[in-house]
């Protein structure tokens, strides 16, 4: 028979996003519904490094299920990946009567989760970037946020490159996937996307005649989306001005994506996650990870999850070719 579990812990780990707050707040009030103590840690593996432990109740959630960031704050731990770290990890939860923990974060917050697991503290992960770099999942909490941001701002972007007769290169974040690029540029109705799942050195050329070829139409602006995970948007921009003669501005929009308010999306469905995670850790259940898949929620072994790969949808590449 599996191990109750009386006190459960919550973390957030890796880059901040949209709606971790509404995931925390459930996994809070959830685990206290269900009668168990809650405790929160903050700044994810550091902090539970540094022993940053504290009570959780009702009252230490209350309105922050709109607010954007996360309330437990959150840091990068690169020494989790030692295994005398780790066995010091499940000590400290040991020491404070921690017998689960959900982890809200990414893949690199899950292989901590997973080896957490492995060492006896019941762990469940829940998806939480605004990259949408999960394998596993359909929907990573912060996503939806983030790429409307993103969205809004090319909107206004591309207003004063109408006016001024420009090519603007938008860069967005991602990291190292494109998915934020793919839907902003689909949404906004860029003339390029920039894509490091399909990128070559040619890319920038394909861009230059292009340009050329819808001067020769009459088009007088140009917008590109550029993927963080190709980046040197300045260098690109002097290069196509140089090639075209039309005048290039770059934009980052940085950091700007990672903030603000969840939208409803964000908030339901990482309420819902944590919800489930729960759940599960009161079945008795550890190494899992929530996901959102063909329209479902559901959960999968860590393991399972962390071996699949993500590549980027067929028909919504090719229409970022027909559409344009």
């Amino acid at each position: 028979m599996a191990k109750e579990i009386n006190t459960i812990a919550v973390l957030t780990s890796g880059g901040d996003a949209p709606g971790m707050n509404a995931a925390t707040r459930a996994v809070v009030r959830e685990a206290l519904y269900r009668g168990k103590k809650v405790k929160g840690i903050r700044r994810g593996y550091a902090g539970l490094l540094n022993e940053e432990i504290f009570d959780m109740d009702a009252s230490s959630v209350s309105d922050t299920i709109s607010r954007g960031g996360t309330i437990l704050q959150t840091a990068r731990c690169v020494e989790f990946v030692d295994p005398k770290v780790q066995e010091k990890g499940a000590e400290i939860c040991r020491k404070h009567g921690i017998d689960a923990i959900v982890v809200i974060g990414g893949d690199g917050s899950f292989k901590g989760a997973q080896k957490l697991a492995r060492l006896g503290i019941n762990t469940v992960g829940v998806p939480g970037t605004i990259d949408l770099d999960i394998a596993c999942t359909d929907y990573t909490i912060g996503f939806d946020t983030a790429v409307n941001t993103a969205m809004e701002a090319i909107d206004k972007i591309r207003d004063t490159s109408t006016s001024h007769e420009r090519c603007s290169i938008i860069e967005v974040m991602g990291r190292h996937a494109g998915y934020i690029a793919l839907w902003c540029g689909i949404a906004n109705g860029a003339e390029d996307i920039l894509l490091p799942e399909k990128y070559d050195e040619d890319q920038e050329m394909k861009i230059i005649e292009h340009i050329k070829m819808n001067k020769r139409k009459g088009k007088q602006h140009h917008i590109v989306v550029n993927a963080e995970g190709i980046g040197h948007s300045q260098e690109m921009a002097k290069r196509i001005e140089e090639a075209t003669g039309m005048e290039t501005r770059a934009s980052i929009l940085g950091h700007m994506q990672r903030g603000g308010v969840p939208t409803c999306k964000d908030r339901v469905y990482a309420t819902t996650m944590g919800s489930m995670a729960v759940k599960l850790l009161c079945e008795g259940k550890s190494n899992r990870v929530i996901a959102h898949r063909n329209g479902e929620f559901c959960d999968l072994d860590i393991d399972e999850a962390l071996a699949m790969k993500k590549t980027i949808p067929d028909y919504m590449y090719y229409i970022t070719n027909s559409l344009v």
